[in-house]
């Protein structure tokens, strides 16, 4: 019962914070530290947990996902225009999509070992929220979605590989690529949200498989609860974020990156948490 309940803690800050550019990672390992079990709750839970998250994307943008797919494949047969902006979009995620995938599968020894450091947890937050906000603060955000081009897409892409990394951020790195580049921050992050889609539902799937008959800290039950729960938060989460990024700047989001990235790194300095 006690893990149960720990799995639905962590499914909760993973739907708060996968589409929040905070990395949703962080905190999971974080949270790890102060749960009774005390553990890294590790990669593979990590990665099946943001299927959830990821179903949520799927649910909120079914639409233009419908539309998208459909205006690809009448592309590829040649019943609809090569040039058709939905189709285009379709070839651009997975452009986009490629640089992760390679990346994932070279490094995937390091990314479920030495790179779950809780130092590099805590640099990363710092490094990328300063990023961030010197991004927003400079970028022009006047292009939008039909503005993206595929050097663009490959370079968005480059900068989701980097959420491999436990402090980065996928929508964070993502969106902030996208403002270093001149894009307006609701066409950042919602290009951001669909290139995230086969990524995770493939990483997700991939972990899923890997980790059936492995043991862990949380069992199947476990990791499908936290699964559902990060589901049901991240639908509320993305309607919220949309909506915020319209009106405001990612500032708050800034502030909180570092004082929490500072305060990992007094509680190791201080023996309360433990590096690995």
């Amino acid at each position: 019962m006690l893990h149960v309940l720990e799995a639905i803690i962590l499914g909760l800050v993973q739907g708060l914070t996968e589409f929040l550019p905070i990395s949703s990672s962080a905190h999971l390992r974080i949270l790890g530290e102060f749960l009774p079990n005390a553990a890294d709750p590790g990669a593979a839970f990590t990665a099946i947990t943001q299927l959830g998250t990821e179903a949520a994307v799927v649910v909120f943008f079914w639409r233009d996902i419908v539309r998208i797919v459909s205006r690809w494949f009448g592309a590829l047969f040649g019943r609809v225009p090569r040039n058709d902006p939905d189709a285009r979009m379709g070839w651009l995620i997975i452009i986009g999509s490629i640089p992760i995938v390679v990346l994932g599968l070279v490094f995937q020894d390091q990314i479920e070992t030495v790179l779950r450091s809780l130092y590099i947890t805590a640099t990363m937050l710092i490094v990328f929220g300063v990023v961030l906000g010197i991004a927003d603060w400079a970028g022009e955000k006047r292009r939008r979605l039909q503005d993206l081009t595929y050097p663009h897409g490959v370079y968005f892409g480059l900068a989701q590989s980097l959420a491999l990394i436990p402090g980065v951020s996928r929508s964070g790195g993502t969106i902030t690529m996208g403002l270093l580049l001149g894009y307006e921050r609701a066409a950042a992050a919602r290009y951001a949200f669909l290139l995230a889609i086969p990524a995770v539902f493939g990483s997700g799937f991939y972990q899923l498989f890997k980790s059936w008959d492995e043991p862990g800290v949380y069992n199947g039950l476990e990791t499908a609860v936290a699964t559902v729960v990060a589901f049901v938060v991240a639908i509320l989460v993305i309607a919220f974020f949309m909506k915020w990024i319209s009106r405001h700047s990612f500032l708050p989001f800034v502030i909180y990156r570092i004082l929490l990235g500072i305060t990992v790194f007094v509680l190791l300095g201080a023996g309360v948490i433990e590096p690995y």
